[in-house]
């Protein structure tokens, strides 16, 4: 298991490493639509999970690999969501402040970045619900 989170400038030196995987858990946090990166406060965080997720699913070294998505921290994006509304950071998002439809949105915005057709697993979690946690394991 390994966390390549934070590690954009070092992308193109791992990738390589993982070629032979069978499957890659891949983690988002849904709650933080709104937040920017520590080391790049003009780049959203969501648009470059967005733009990581569309590296590895479409990389060459994935060819053969599946991809688990997590949606996490379903529990935060609901409250948020009350206050923050998901279009004024993504402004082709025309749903109310319903949390499954902005969620199920977010989702697809990943699902449409798997040019090359592998088998992707979406699932919304929260890590604090055991339960949840529990059947996803």
């Amino acid at each position: 298991l390994v966390d390549v989170g934070g590690q954009r400038s070092e992308r193109r030196k791992w990738i390589s490493y993982f070629e032979s995987v069978t499957s890659i858990i891949f983690c988002v946090a849904l709650s933080e639509y709104d937040q920017v990166l520590i080391e790049d406060n003009q780049q959203n965080r969501m648009v470059e999970s967005l733009m990581l997720f569309d590296s590895v699913v479409n990389s060459r070294w994935f060819i053969r690999t599946s991809i688990i998505l997590f949606l996490n921290k379903y529990d935060l994006f609901v409250i948020k969501l009350k206050k923050i509304p998901l279009e004024n950071f993504f402004p082709d998002y025309s749903g109310e402040k319903e949390p499954r439809k902005a969620a199920q949105f977010i989702r697809d915005k990943f699902l449409q970045k798997n040019n090359a057709k592998l088998a992707i697993f979406p699932h919304f979690t929260q890590a604090t619900n055991t339960k949840n946690v529990c059947l996803i394991y």
